[in-house]
């Protein structure tokens, strides 16, 4: 079982660090169609569901890619730790930018059933803003104090 699942998150970080606008279909490989996926600023129930918000998401970037740093698999759980970097055309005028998080993932039928997502909602958008970028960067400094 650890071995078969083992193979399941070693094809789902394939998919990801491949993954872009024109190959969305490979999300059909690696999810369960009862998919729930979860992030900072999103809930999404359902394969069907999940091919609309990642097709949404790649029209509206310039670029997305990961890359994924270390994975822990034990029984049907895994956690992952990545760096993304990507492009939004009004955050930062569209440079490139990086974003360091984790997710958590529960396999069922040899397919992710559960996908959560963790990280600085503030650091992927609130701080390529202007003006509001500026204010959460120097709130995040004064923390640090």
């Amino acid at each position: 079982m650890v071995t078969t699942n083992n193979m399941v998150i070693n094809t789902f970080i394939e998919v990801y660090c491949q993954l872009n606008k024109d190959n969305l279909l490979l999300l059909d490989d690696i999810y369960h169609s009862d998919i729930v996926f979860e992030d900072p600023a999103h809930k999404i129930i359902g394969l069907a569901a999940l091919h609309q918000y990642f097709g949404t998401l790649y029209r509206n970037i310039n670029e997305c890619t990961f890359v994924i740093n270390q994975a822990v698999v034990e029984d049907n759980h895994a956690f992952l730790q990545w760096t993304m970097r990507f492009s939004h055309p009004r955050l930062q005028q569209g440079k490139q930018r990086t974003l360091e998080g984790c997710t958590q993932l529960t396999i069922e039928q040899q397919r992710i059933i559960y996908h959560r997502d963790f990280f600085d909602l503030g650091a992927m958008l609130y701080e390529g803003l202007p003006i509001i970028g500026g204010v959460i960067k120097h709130i995040k400094a004064r923390l640090g104090q």
